[in-house]
């Protein structure tokens, strides 16, 4: 994703300033119908029906309409009355992705996701339905990413004590099989988590990146043992499951690679986005991916494939080693990782779900920044309450398919944004190149279907791969052809379109290899969420786009200045303006300064 919004949301102070001018100080808790639905339609049974009367015209014009950059950074913010606090740098960034990928990847829980730059980006890019979708869709992967991370919690902590990871949990005989073991140790810990996060960043933060510094050391003292006590025979068969259960294996712990997602989450906490993303998201990614390669091989090395004990394979493993002191400072480790995960999980997923609130997609009264902690415990506490209900009843192999299933289709739709903004925009691309544009990205996605669904059902002749392949490499050949409408000012992804085309053409094939469990859930909660949007979502979002605050309008004016200005090198934060309140002429603000 480019990062073109970093550079300026250093002058978010000075449009706070603007925005909350002779506004009344009101309690943060607060319950009213008018905190949860402000807009038009909501005001009385009769706007509301109105409103469903206009579905259809409504629903053409979110399909059609765009954010924009001014709104995702600026105006949206005041959403939630009080700023998030700039606390963070590369350093903090860095080792939150540590903690968090490395904390649920290789200690094998699941990752809690979070997007909020990925919202933003796709409502620019392809509009507030899609965005929609996404948002619901990552909702449903921080509720259940939390609920697997916890899961995975307990089964570490029972192997401490015995070596069966469901001791500690209450099986319910009358339940169906994988939600019929009750876990309240998994609920307690998630909810103790996402406390610790709502009473503030740095300080969680700091916890962070402590932890993930042992945990560090703990992963060089398991690669040492390996050189000690690993088999190379036990890795014959090398591929015991064939290419098939390769790209299964991967399908199901992508969802590992989502905590770097967090580093653009938290730009708005960040003193410097445009340097301390790209710096704390390359080198984690870096240091992450070399240690899951060498931990994947020293887990190989230790014990053979069908002997590893799924929920807590480390600590079980250097048990049957007969090495019961290594067993506990693993699982005491992993403990320490994961919990980190979940810390930086209640971070993330809150300012994700902050974001969405914003945009009136659900609530505002969840966009609400505590004016002490500065952190945002509605939206928190959206997550951490189902969450660590889930917890209580479903097993890690449910929870881990779906939340696998969200996360593929999150990325993919990331791409197919990038390349729509690289070769679309409204009013200057001609009719004849977007028409070719769209052409070649079906194609492209088609291809890759087809490749997908020829695997699923164990197709091994090489025709069909071929074909789809070769059709797939033509019309990314001619979106290659085609004139580029905008490029990267700073940061943006190389080789475009063959990365991004090759991206959408791996994720939509790790989907295909999920099952048909996975596909009919998401099928299912999709649904769910597709009810919310016309009922609810679709008609507060449009209220929203359809009104127009005289405030909005100075900020946006406050923001086109500060853009412009900073690339002639001159900081204005803001320049005078008079705003036309309902109570007085003027209001008069003034920044100017050299950096």
């Amino acid at each position: 994703m480019d990062l073109q919004l970093g550079h300026s949301i250093t002058a978010t102070s000075r449009i706070w300033q603007i925005q909350n001018h002779k506004q009344p100080i009101r309690s943060y808790w607060r319950w009213s119908r008018q905190d949860f639905f402000p807009e038009e339609s909501f005001q009385n049974l009769a706007s509301y029906r109105t409103a469903l009367l206009q579905t259809c015209f409504r629903l053409k014009d979110r399909l059609l309409s765009r954010s924009s950059v001014a709104n995702e950074v600026f105006l949206q913010q005041r959403e939630s009355e009080n700023p998030l606090k700039k606390c963070l740098t590369w350093w903090d960034l860095a080792w939150m992705s540590f903690g968090s990928v490395v904390g649920s990847g290789i200690f094998f829980a699941v990752e809690i996701p979070v997007a909020g730059g990925s919202f933003s980006y796709l409502r620019v890019e392809l509009g507030d339905f899609v965005a929609f979708l996404v948002a619901g869709n990552i909702l449903l992967e921080a509720i259940v990413g939390a609920a697997g991370l916890a899961r995975s919690w307990s089964s570490y902590f029972a192997s401490m004590i015995n070596t069966n990871a469901d001791f500690l949990r209450i099986r319910v005989s009358h339940l169906a099989n994988g939600f019929n073991l009750l876990d309240p140790i998994a609920a307690g810990v998630l909810l103790i988590a996402d406390g610790i996060a709502m009473c503030g960043t740095r300080g969680t933060s700091i916890l962070n990146w402590i932890s993930s510094v042992i945990s560090f050391m703990v992963i060089l003292f398991i690669i040492i043992i390996r050189f000690i006590r690993g088999k190379t025979s036990n890795l014959v068969p090398f591929f015991p499951y064939g290419a098939r259960g390769v790209f299964r294996a991967a399908a199901v712990v992508y969802w590992s690679y989502t905590g770097f997602d967090m580093v653009a989450t938290m730009a708005e906490e960040t003193k410097n986005p445009t340097r301390d993303i790209p710096l704390g998201s390359v080198g984690s990614m870096t240091m992450i991916t070399v240690v899951y390669c060498l931990m994947a091989l020293v887990l190989s090395m230790m014990e053979k494939n069908n002997e590893l004990d799924v929920n807590a394979a480390y600590a079980v493993v250097f048990e049957r080693l007969g090495m019961k002191r290594a067993k506990y400072l693993v699982s005491i480790c992993a403990l320490k990782g994961m919990t980190t995960s979940l810390l930086i999980g209640g971070l993330g997923q809150a300012r994700y779900m902050t974001q969405i609130a914003r945009a009136h997609m659900i609530p505002p009264w969840f966009a609400l920044i505590h004016p002490r902690t500065g952190t945002p415990i509605n939206a928190t506490l959206l997550v951490a309450i189902p969450s660590a209900t889930i917890a209580l009843f479903s097993s890690l192999d449910v929870l881990s398919s779906i939340f696998s299933f969200c996360t593929l289709l999150i990325f993919s739709l990331i791409v197919v944004a990038l390349l729509v903004r690289r070769y679309y925009v409204k009013d200057t691309t001609v009719k004849r190149d977007l028409v070719k544009f769209l052409a070649c990205l079906f194609v492209i996605i088609g291809s890759s279907i087809g490749i997908a669904v020829l695997w699923n059902p164990n197709k091994t002749g090489w025709i069909g791969y071929a074909v789809a392949a070769f059709i797939w490499f033509l019309r990314t050949l001619g979106m290659a052809l085609l004139p580029k409408q905008r490029v990267a000012n700073v940061w943006g992804v190389p080789l475009v379109p063959w990365l991004p085309s090759l991206s959408v053409a791996m994720n939509l094939f790790l989907v295909g290899s999920l099952g048909y469990q996975a596909f009919l859930r998401f099928v299912i909660c999709s649904a769910v969420m597709l009810i919310y949007y016309l009922f609810i979502g679709l008609h507060a979002t449009y209220d929203v786009a359809h009104t127009w605050d005289l405030r909005d309008f100075t900020v946006f004016l406050v923001f086109i200045v500060y853009y412009v200005s900073s690339f002639r090198g001159i900081y204005l934060g803001s320049l005078i303006f008079y705003i036309p309140l309902v109570e007085e002429w003027n209001y008069v603000l003034s920044f100017i300064y050299f950096p």
